[in-house]
């Protein structure tokens, strides 16, 4: 919710840069005019208007492409800015899901739940690491990206835990661990309230990533302050819902500016990103519907959170980033605190887009994390049977007994 204010706050500072050069450009237009009629133009006068509004119409239509050389460095990663085929999953509130799959299709599963206001691209990192032992499972929340909204236009976290449960189904009977980042860590938290049933069955752990237990107006580096402003964001979010034409062309303009890249740079990074991956965000929070972006909002301002500590009962790794403005450390350890099984996973230079900026860093540990959930209580493959239990084998360090039962360390 941060990120999309700090893009409204740099979309409104573009709009003034557009406005100024065109009132600018205006102003040297109506001068000259009038000097023309009187017959006297002072040029060296009224010139400056002519350039300096031509220079903020510039930088406001075709900003982007300095600020991206300017706040970003080049990368190999190009490709991620391109979609990839997927099949849609359709769930009972008549959301059709972008859903995309890599990796061995008889292989345990990871299920990752991307950050609002993006989509599925975020996890093409994921994909070329984790892809060849794991099937990466990765798809758009449900009106955004690629993904249609359910039928009825109600955004709620307890609707989109209910997608997620769509797509875990259709990996029945492959085990599963969900992974979700931001709003996606919410929906897993929901997720696991809502449908113990399958906990320790088909999913067999959670990885929560710069992720909130409580309503995330309460856990910014704005403190309090956020959170005091709910009866004022409420009606602002409402406002883009019924505005949502003026606001998409506001968001656009801001993109071409440049601003939307500088929100997303110093509101979601905590180090330089990568020229595709700060357009990738910039892009996304551009793309997505503004209305579907504000009614999730509401929905986030309206999570009553995780109500209890024992719902988190697999094992549960929690990233927490550093640099995180977004969702502070606090909120990260706050789950640790609660959940039984959770551990953490402390990242000091990630911002809020921690899973992108240091995908290496993250998907190595997930990778760790899953080796060991999904191998847990694996028996030595030359195992002895019952009736063999308690006989030498030539181990190789020398003769071994292996007693009834014993299991892989």
């Amino acid at each position: 919710m941060l990120l999309q204010l700090f893009q409204r706050l740099m979309a409104l500072v573009s709009l003034a840069l557009l406005a100024g050069g065109l009132y600018l450009v205006w102003s040297w237009w109506d001068l000259r005019q009038t000097l023309e009629a009187t017959g006297v133009i002072y040029e060296d006068d009224i010139g400056w208007r002519l350039w300096t509004g031509l220079a903020l119409l510039t930088v406001s239509l075709l900003g982007r492409t300095p600020v991206l050389w300017l706040l970003a460095r080049p990368g190999d990663d190009a490709d991620r800015l391109r979609r990839r085929e997927g099949h849609v999953v359709e769930t009972p509130n008549g959301a059709r899901l972008h859903v995309e799959a890599e990796g061995p299709p008889e292989a345990p599963a990871l299920v990752f739940v991307h950050g609002w206001g993006l989509d599925a691209r975020m996890w093409r990192d994921a994909r070329l690491m984790l892809a060849g032992r794991y099937q990466v499972v990765s798809y758009d929340l449900a009106g955004l990206g690629q993904s249609r909204g359910p039928a009825d236009g109600l955004y709620s976290l307890d609707g989109f835990a209910d997608d997620l449960l769509a797509v875990v189904r259709e990996l029945w009977p492959r085990r599963v661990i969900l992974i979700g980042h931001s709003i996606g860590g919410m929906t897993v938290q929901t997720f696991v309230a809502r449908h113990a049933g399958v906990l320790g069955q088909q999913v067999l752990g959670v990885v929560l990533e710069n992720t909130t237990p409580v309503d995330p107006t309460r856990t910014t580096i704005l403190g309090k302050a956020l959170y005091a402003m709910k009866p004022v964001l409420g009606p602002l979010m409402r406002l883009d819902i019924m505005l949502w034409p003026l606001v998409w062309a506001m968001n656009w303009q801001s993109y071409l500016s440049g601003g939307t890249h500088v929100a997303m740079r110093f509101g979601g990074f905590g180090t330089r990103p990568t020229r595709a991956q700060l357009e990738h965000a910039a892009r996304a929070a551009t793309r997505n519907h503004p209305g579907v972006q504000a009614r999730g909002n509401l929905a986030m301002m309206n999570w009553q959170g995780l109500a209890s500590a024992g719902a988190l009962s697999v094992p549960t790794l929690v990233f927490i980033g550093g640099r995180d403005l977004v969702t502070i450390p606090a909120a990260g350890e706050a789950i640790v605190e609660r959940a039984p099984r959770a551990e953490p996973s402390v990242q000091p230079r990630a911002g809020h887009l921690g899973p992108v900026e240091l995908a290496q860093d993250y998907n190595e540990a997930i990778a760790r994390f899953a080796d060991r959930v999904f191998t847990d209580g694996a028996a030595w493959a030359d195992r002895p049977t019952p009736e063999h239990a308690g006989r030498t084998y030539d181990g190789p360090a020398g003769p071994v007994t292996r007693p009834r039962g014993e299991r892989r360390p």
